[in-house]
């Protein structure tokens, strides 16, 4: 029995395999129409670059479709975007994310533009929504072709392609798509997969999608699969399975859910009856085999999770998991028994050292405070967030340690300590010249965008400063210290707390006079640290005069056209026209008007192409210096314990586990 296990797990995760490297993404095409161009700062550009920015976020959270318009004419921009039916709304956003630069890039100043890939955005001067658009055409075939008798072949496929228009065409809300598939030879079957905009009617949903079916078979008959593109509908068949298979509609019996798998005249008829009977060993057989290998899938998780619920009482079971826990006597060896020589850093809720695990891997270790019963939720927090976030830009979590008295957090070994000691530091400064800032003022703005639209959750991190965000080998940066951060749920966007928690200087005016904090809390602090990364000053001016911060002597210089007095002396061999592009969106990052603030993919999309244009800030806001002026002497130390303040706020002055390497 345990031989026959093994060997039906093994035959199951090889298919997967198999289907997985099949599978592929369609590339995006990028057409730029002729009609027209705009300045690539002018008001057409600006309007349309506001467009593309609100795409991703407003098509994922709208079920894969969403239009809109920025302006007033003659330089009003009217905006589109389309995911694949099957796309989750995290995929449908990142699609879109993904595809906007080179969009931009391949088509800098024309007017109307149009991409088509698994995801689809369109941009023009003229309103085109609900109209039928047949061009321009991005059509692609596989090389093979068919060895099937193709007269038997064509009578299968166009049933199967007049049942997928019928019912996609057919859908009065939502999404205009339909998938199918039939069985064209025992071991064969075709799979396919159409799509209209939501916009467009019954009617020309019907048109568009039989003239791309027509135009593939006039091109490419014979062949074993393929795609035809246009911007209202979306068309491919191949011979393996490409989507995700979605359950259908309960108000919809009428669709393909029922017919997928047999042809239009196939159901009733005494040749198929006969053909069923010769299927039906083979379903058994095939039935008893998944069984067999779903039940030993079942058991091996069921046993699994029943052992991550035994190891740490309460917590997610995916988390707890024995691959994710270290013993304590473990971490105590790698750490040479927490001794101070491997000490890295202090900060709020614990001491964090430098390890050696036995396979040589180098570690952090964050010991949390046995006293602080704010080090609980923090645990709580880092462990069930990081656990499930995974990119390059985010300090990874390996595990963590739960025993006795000790908490434990187990994190890959950062070589560079934190970004404060290089910004702030009067020599070490000169290692980061314009064009690593630069990076890593990019990487910053794309971990938060993971956090805030890319990952799994929304997460508002609600801590982010120099001092938290740690510097690699190669001086790429990894945000870290998510014992503040917050989990929204659903549609979520704002949240309020009664005890605000953060650091002077970073926190947004509307979180500390009113306890409101969204992602646009992070926006705020990732224009202040911005600001911080051009300049090299902290956000509070040791030698300023009262009432004066960074941002007010960003502000003025700007207004003053002194732009580049507020830059970093040593950076001068860099870039100008970045460096004052920088400091124009680190202050639209820190304008008192949240409305106004920028959302962080409209902050990639910024750093990501000169061509974005980029609107002229408000006055910041300096609400922070009016409640109170931290001591200089807390910046200064690199690894100063937090001050918490209990009455109406707790405020972390300097709460980072500085990862610094000795």
């Amino acid at each position: 029995m345990e031989f026959l296990y093994r060997v039906l797990l093994l035959l199951l995760l090889l298919l997967l395999c198999v289907l997985a490297f099949m599978s592929f993404d369609i590339a995006e095409s990028a057409n730029c129409y002729n009609t027209g161009n705009f300045t690539v700062n002018g008001t057409y550009g600006m309007n349309r670059d506001l467009a593309l920015s609100s795409l991703a976020s407003n098509t994922s959270e709208n079920g894969g479709f969403y239009n809109t318009t920025v302006g007033e004419d003659p330089n009003k921009v009217y905006a589109l975007a389309r995911c694949r039916g099957d796309q989750s709304a995290k995929d449908c956003s990142s699609c879109i994310n993904s595809t906007i630069p080179d969009f931009i890039t391949n088509c800098p100043n024309q007017k109307e533009a149009v991409s088509m890939g698994d995801c689809t955005i369109h941009y023009a001067n003229r309103c085109f929504f609900g109209n039928l658009e047949l061009s321009p055409i991005y059509q692609i075939t596989n090389t093979d072709d068919l060895t099937v008798n193709l007269t038997q072949f064509d009578q299968i496929w166009e049933s199967l392609m007049d049942g997928l228009v019928r019912n996609a065409s057919a859908v009065t809300s939502g999404l205009k798509f339909a998938t199918g598939e039939t069985k064209l030879t025992k071991f064969q079957t075709i799979f396919a997969l159409m799509q209209c905009t939501s916009d467009l009617s019954k009617g020309d949903c019907d048109f568009c999608l039989r003239q791309s079916v027509s135009d593939y078979e006039s091109r490419f008959h014979g062949k074993k699969g393929g795609f035809v593109h246009k911007p209202s509908c979306f068309f491919r068949w191949e011979l393996y399975p490409f989507y995700t298979r979605l359950p259908p509609p309960p108000s919809s019996p009428s669709l393909l859910s029922s017919s997928p798998f047999s042809n239009s005249k196939s159901n009733t008829t005494a040749k198929d009856s006969r053909h069923i009977a010769t299927q039906t060993v083979t379903i058994v057989v095939v039935s008893t085999t998944g069984f067999m290998a779903i039940v030993a899938i079942a058991c091996s998780l069921l046993r699994k999770r029943w052992k991550s619920k035994h190891a740490v009482k309460g917590m997610d079971e995916s988390i707890s998991a024995e691959s994710m826990r270290f013993d304590f006597a473990t971490i105590r060896v790698a750490t040479d028994n927490f001794s101070n020589e491997n000490k890295l850093g202090e900060g709020g809720f614990g001491v964090v050292y430098k390890g050696k695990l036995q396979d040589g891997r180098d570690i952090a270790v964050k010991r949390l405070s046995k006293n602080s019963e704010q080090g609980e939720i923090e645990f709580k927090n880092e462990v069930l967030l990081m656990a499930r976030l995974q990119h390059r830009n985010l300090v990874k979590l390996l595990g963590f340690c739960l025993e006795w008295n000790e908490r434990l957090l187990i994190y890959e070994f950062v070589p560079n300590s934190s970004l404060d000691h290089f910004i702030f530091h009067p020599v070490k400064r000169l290692l980061l010249d314009w064009n690593k800032r630069y990076k890593v003022i990019e990487g910053i703005a794309k971990g938060i965008l993971y956090l805030h639209e890319d990952s799994q959750y929304r997460i508002i991190h609600r801590d982010l400063k120099a001092a938290n965000v740690l510097l690699d080998a190669k001086m790429n940066p990894k945000i870290s210290d998510f014992g503040m951060a917050r989990l929204f749920v659903g549609d979520q966007t704002q949240a309020n707390s009664s005890k605000i928690v953060g650091t002077f200087g970073y926190m947004a005016p509307e979180y500390v006079m009113n306890g409101n904090f969204s992602i646009k809390s992070d926006v705020y602090s990732f224009g202040v640290l911005v600001l911080e990364i051009i300049s090299g000053q902290k956000v509070y001016l040791s030698n300023g005069e009262e009432g004066e911060n960074l941002l007010t002597n960003a502000w003025e210089n700007w207004m003053e056209g002194t732009a580049l007095n507020f830059i970093d002396p040593i950076l001068r061999d860099g870039s100008r026209r970045e460096m004052l592009r920088c400091l124009q969106l680190g202050l639209l990052c820190v304008q008192e008007n949240v409305a106004r603030r920028p959302t962080m993919a409209s902050v990639v999309l910024m750093l990501g192409s000169n061509s974005v244009s980029l609107q002229v800030p408000s006055k910041p806001a300096f609400l922070m210096h009016s409640i109170i002026k931290p001591e200089s002497s807390s910046f200064a130390s690199a690894s100063a314990q937090s001050r918490r303040r209990s009455i109406d706020f707790s405020v972390n002055e300097d709460t980072t586990s500085d990862f610094d390497p000795r």
